[in-house]
C-alpha cells in the first residue's frame, strides 16, 4: 500500500470520529473551560474540526511558522455554532484528501520544518510530521471529550462504548 493511500484511510477513519464528538458539541460554550489553565473549549473545538489543515502544509509547504514575529500571524474567526465546526471539519477534511491524492510517497520522504520566531524546533520527513498530526489530533478530540463530559454533554464512542453511546 501507497503511505499516500495509508494516510488517506487513516484520515477518513480520524474524520468520521471527529464528527461524532463534534456533533454532541453544546452551542454557545466557546469560552467554556474547566480550569483557569486550561484553554477555552470553543479553541480546542476548532482545533479538532481544523488539524487536517496541518496535513495539507504538511503537504504543499516546506515550513511554517508557529510563533511569527509581530504582526505577521492570522488571526481565524471564532467558530461559534456545531454547523460552523461541522463545515470546517469538512473543509479542512476535503483539502487534506486533494493534497494526499495530489503528492507522491517520494514526496512525502522529504523534509519538512516547524519554525518559532525563524528558528527550526522541529524538522523531520513529511511522514513523520503527517504521522505526529494524526497524534496530535487524536489528543486533543480525547480533550474534548473530557470537556464535554464536564460540560454535561454526550461522550460519543470513539475507539469502543462510552458510558453514553453503547452503539459502537
Amino acid at each position: 500500500m501507497k503511505l499516500t493511500e495509508f494516510f488517506r484511510e487513516e484520515l477518513d477513519r480520524e474524520v468520521e470520529r471527529s464528527r461524532k464528538a463534534i456533533e454532541q458539541v453544546p452551542d454557545g460554550q466557546y469560552q467554556w473551560k474547566p480550569h483557569e489553565r486550561s484553554m477555552i473549549f470553543g479553541y480546542l473545538a476548532d482545533m479538532v474540526a481544523t488539524i487536517p489543515t496541518w496535513i495539507t502544509m504538511e503537504i504543499n509547504r516546506d515550513e511554517l511558522d508557529i510563533a511569527p514575529a509581530a504582526g505577521e500571524g492570522t488571526k481565524k474567526p471564532q467558530k461559534e455554532t456545531r454547523a460552523e465546526l461541522l463545515k470546517a471539519l469538512d473543509e479542512a477534511a476535503a483539502e487534506a484528501r486533494s493534497a494526499l491524492e495530489n503528492t507522491t510517497d517520494d514526496h512525502l520522504q522529504t523534509n519538512w520544518k516547524l519554525l518559532a520566531r525563524g528558528n527550526v524546533v522541529w524538522e523531520g520527513t513529511r511522514i513523520e510530521m503527517i504521522q505526529d498530526t494524526f497524534n496530535h489530533w487524536c489528543h486533543h478530540r480525547g480533550q474534548m471529550t473530557v470537556y464535554l463530559r464536564l460540560m454535561g454533554a454526550k461522550v460519543p464512542a470513539l475507539y469502543g462504548p462510552s458510558a453514553d453511546d453503547q452503539g459502537f
